[in-house]
């Protein structure tokens, strides 16, 4: 059963920062829009800046959606999945900023 954490934890920190992988779906407030989800996971490009605070780099690729949606309603969520080990999905909602 999923479980929803008040912060990131030390553990969770650590599972995040082994990933080499994740992905960003952000939405326009628009029901017109898509959806968007977008693979990244540069070595580097992920942060954690607290226990309710991450960053990365979101460099360009097939178009600006992510930005454009994050600039029209702030919503982000960010999912980490787990390739090896244990299979572990973790999923970070918050509101964004450019």
């Amino acid at each position: 059963m999923g479980k929803t954490l008040p912060e990131i934890t030390d553990a969770l920190a650590e599972f995040l920062g082994a990933q080499h992988m994740f992905f960003v779906a952000t939405a326009p407030t628009s029901t017109d829009g898509l959806v968007n989800v977008s693979p990244k996971g540069l070595d580097g490009s992920f942060a954690i800046l607290g226990p309710h605070e991450v960053a990365y780099l979101d460099l360009t690729g097939s178009g600006a959606e992510t930005i454009a949606h994050v600039r029209d309603n702030g919503r982000i969520c960010l999912m980490f999945c787990a390739f090896d080990g244990p299979p572990r999905i973790v999923r970070l909602h918050g509101r964004g900023e450019v």
